[in-house]
């Protein structure tokens, strides 16, 4: 393999791994952008690595800033916006994960409180069975949503 080979296929490895936890491929393909580089990189060069257009790498950026993976910075002199790693890239990946596993949380507990709350003016037995069948649904939400704080309080080397 050829080195043009190999950074193609860390690009798509990182973009299938940004996938895997339910974001999008082009947070993987920056991300893989900018260790292949090994430095600062403008919008314009991030777009032609990624194939990704100038606004799309824009938008994606405001989320791996806020999860901490990168860092938008400004040169003096210079009207470029670049971009650079910033922290641990394992870090960032755990607070990506845990940020999308809560939201799934979240909303399965507001769906929860919606359909107990429907089935709550039910007097037969269905009703009541299903109610019954929620009740220990949430628990075991619960349990997940506690393992999942503990986890979050993990820190990794």
């Amino acid at each position: 393999m050829n080195t043009r080979e190999i950074e193609r296929n860390i690009y798509s490895t990182f973009a299938n791994t940004a996938t895997a936890i339910g974001y999008s491929e082009i947070h993987g393909r920056i991300i893989a952008a900018l260790l292949v580089s090994d430095k600062k990189l403008s919008l314009n060069e991030l777009s032609k690595k990624t194939g990704y257009s100038l606004s799309t790498i824009s938008l994606s950026l405001d989320l791996l800033e806020f999860l901490g993976m990168i860092k938008k910075i400004k040169k003096v002199g210079d009207r470029k916006l670049y971009v650079e790693l910033q922290g641990s890239l394992l870090e960032g990946l755990k607070r990506a994960f845990m940020i999308r596993i809560q939201k799934s949380i979240d909303d399965t507990k507001a769906k929860f409180n919606k359909y107990k709350k429907s089935l709550n003016n039910g007097k037969d037995k269905e009703d009541k069975r299903v109610l019954n069948t929620l009740k220990i649904l949430e628990n075991e939400v619960e349990r997940v949503d506690k393992y999942l704080s503990l986890l979050s309080k993990l820190k990794l080397k």
